[in-house]
């Protein structure tokens, strides 16, 4: 088994990277009302999104900066380009493609599929770069 030195740190910063950036992205400003528009999702509703489902967002955010950390390390990255090409990749093998799928057989439009794996590609993109920051 190989050995991966994680900077937890950088881990961290990612997750709450990823809370700004969701804060920002899907703001009624930015892909907010249109994300609500295409997920039928009322106002109401995403105000009863309390603390558990945030924290819940986070972890998750937290794992998935932990498992790019694995894969920065893997394939060498060393420089932000290299960092955030290697967020790209994970994106396209897995979010785009995952995302894509479910959104197909569950017959979501594509706009719903370009915020969401939008969203997805600049977390990726972003994380890779601080991870490669904090070598």
């Amino acid at each position: 088994m190989f050995q991966v030195d994680i900077n937890y740190w950088a881990v961290l910063v990612i997750g709450v990277m990823a809370m700004a950036l969701g804060y920002v992205w899907y703001s009624q400003s930015v892909f907010g009302r249109i994300w609500m528009k295409l997920t039928g999702k009322s106002e109401a509703e995403l105000q009863g999104y309390g603390s558990q489902t945030i924290l819940k967002a986070f972890l998750s955010a937290l794992l998935a900066g932990y498992i790019l950390a694995h894969f920065v390390n893997l394939v060498g990255a060393t420089t932000l380009y290299e960092g955030m090409i290697t967020g790209f990749w994970a994106w396209l093998g897995f979010s785009a493609t995952t995302l894509f799928i479910n959104d197909l057989y569950e017959g979501r439009p594509l706009s719903l599929w370009a915020i969401n794996a939008g969203y997805q590609l600049v977390f990726l993109s972003i994380s890779g770069a601080i991870l490669v920051s904090w070598i």
